[in-house]
């Protein structure tokens, strides 16, 4: 596992999730309406990113041109450390907005850790599910897209991936596609007209028995319970991307 790699998984994945929890969470949805706020990660040789709270929405975008806060960190171990709970990140800008980021955008992320780290109890509710299954799938297409980016094992198989799309759904939830452009992954969250190949879960509760590791894809695809199609070269390596992803997220 790579430092490097973990801290753009942390920054446009894990991070990248306050964007859903914000659409299908409606007390977060609330905590932020009427804000606009935009807070600034900027890693030393690693990754920069702006998470941009504004008329109840979250966007997580590349550079921190234009933000309110600014949250330096001189490593990416150091940023990762934020994630983990070990570090206290010290504003270099924005010192006027900090009770935002001690009380808002503090409460986001517990929340946001409820949904990807639940309670066995909390997941026997079937809205509690839905939705950190949801914020789960979206975040591991974005994990893909880093771990293809910026990994060396990862991108060793992403050179294998031709130009095209791959589309990535559960029947009845959640879509979006992994883009491909010259060995470049990129995760978008929305439906593909012509994808180039597919992968699509039976449920969500298939889908969530292999985000959590209790079943194999390779089984998964044996037992019907994910369908793949098209150009089945760049399926293959997306999985094997996949595979890189619950080292990261473990």
């Amino acid at each position: 596992m790579d430092e490097k790699t973990l801290a753009y998984i942390n920054l446009f994945a894990v991070l990248g999730g306050l964007s859903k929890l914000c659409e299908l969470d409606g007390d977060c949805h609330k905590l932020i309406e009427g804000r606009d706020v935009a807070i600034g990660i900027t890693v030393k040789d690693g990754p920069e990113g702006t998470i941009h709270f504004h008329d109840g929405v979250c966007d997580v975008t590349p550079g921190v041109d234009k933000c309110d806060i600014k949250l330096p960190f001189s490593s990416c171990k150091k940023f990762n450390g934020l994630i983990d709970g070990t570090v206290t990140p010290i504003p270099s800008k924005g010192f006027t907005k900090i009770g935002f980021l001690l009380k808002q955008f503090t409460r986001l992320t517990d929340k946001l850790t409820a949904y990807l780290r639940p309670d066995p109890e909390a997941l026997k509710d079937e809205e509690f599910f839905t939705v950190s299954t949801t914020i789960m799938f979206h975040l591991i297409l974005d994990a893909v897209a880093q771990i293809g980016s910026v990994d060396k094992i990862g991108k060793a198989s992403a050179s294998y991936i031709v130009d095209g799309d791959v589309r990535v759904a559960i029947e009845g939830g959640p879509e979006g596609h992994i883009h491909a452009r010259n060995h470049v992954l990129t995760a978008v969250h929305a439906p593909v007209e012509h994808p180039t190949s597919y992968m699509v879960f039976s449920s969500m509760r298939d889908a969530r028995d292999l985000f959590d590791g209790k079943v194999n894809a390779v089984v998964c695809v044996g037992l019907g319970k994910v369908r793949i199609g098209g150009m089945i070269s760049m399926v293959d390596n997306v999985n094997r991307i996949l595979d890189r992803v619950s080292l990261y997220l473990a």
